[in-house]
């Protein structure tokens, strides 16, 4: 992958459609129905910008709760589609629990998002947040981050009696320890679920770095880029924005 913004690639996915859209289509309806990405070319365009590009990830949520998942671009038709290419719309920013898989979670699949996931969605100074950086400076399609807490966070439950009486975490586990004190400073002194106000203020507190890095900062303003937070319900599969 080369890194840097896109420009000139020989056929996008997005000039495909726009070379053989109507054609394409006619001619699949003509040979007995759409093809499962020809399907999805008609029903579901790429979104266009950030705010759409949010409504797609939040419908989706609502259809998991529902029960209802469509469980789009994960045939084996869309499969070999964008084995070539990919222009994914967001990214998430997630914790690694195994009950929040953000393609399940917002109903999503192949080469819609980058998802990027660490204990309670912690940032590094290297590593993850340059990976968060890579994927809307690479991809002009990329315009979305989302950031994605859940409740009862076990990174959160761990961390908090490891800050509170100093007893340092095995190995490097202790990063993600020393990585969540501020969001513990900031939820200590609020009603309620320590371990809930903790996993919030950790997503606020992401979601208020991401906006503030240099790189980030600068497609925010100049290439429409949006960065949100949000918090997940294990038990209903809801995800709350509140960032």
């Amino acid at each position: 992958m080369a890194f840097g913004r896109r420009s000139g690639s020989p056929v996008s996915r997005r000039g495909f459609i726009g070379a053989a859209g109507a054609a394409g289509i006619v001619a699949a309806v003509g040979a007995g129905g759409l093809t499962d990405a020809a399907a999805a070319r008609v029903d579901e365009p790429p979104p266009a910008t950030a705010a759409a590009a949010l409504r797609l990830l939040m419908e989706g949520n609502k259809r998991w709760v529902r029960g209802r998942a469509r469980h789009p671009h994960q045939s084996v038709a869309w499969r070999e589609e964008v084995a070539p290419h990919q222009d994914p719309f967001a990214t998430v920013v997630s914790c690694i629990d195994s009950r929040v898989p953000p393609e399940l979670v917002f109903d999503r699949g192949l080469s819609d998002m980058f998802v990027i996931r660490t204990g309670a969605q912690t940032l590094d100074d290297r590593v993850v947040l340059g990976s968060v950086e890579f994927g809307p400076n690479a991809y002009p399609s990329a315009r979305l981050i989302f950031v994605l807490g859940h409740a009862r966070c076990g990174a959160v439950t761990a961390a908090i009696p490891a800050i509170q009486t100093g007893q340092p975490a095995p190995g490097h586990i202790q990063a993600v320890v020393d990585a969540l004190r501020p969001a513990y400073h900031e939820a200590s002194g609020q009603p309620g679920d320590l371990i809930d106000n903790m996993v919030r203020a950790q997503t606020k507190l992401t979601v208020r770095r991401l906006k503030h890095d240099s790189l980030l900062r600068e497609l925010i303003i100049s290439d429409g880029l949006k960065i949100v937070g949000g918090h997940y319900d294990l038990d209903t599969g809801v995800v709350e924005r509140i960032a």
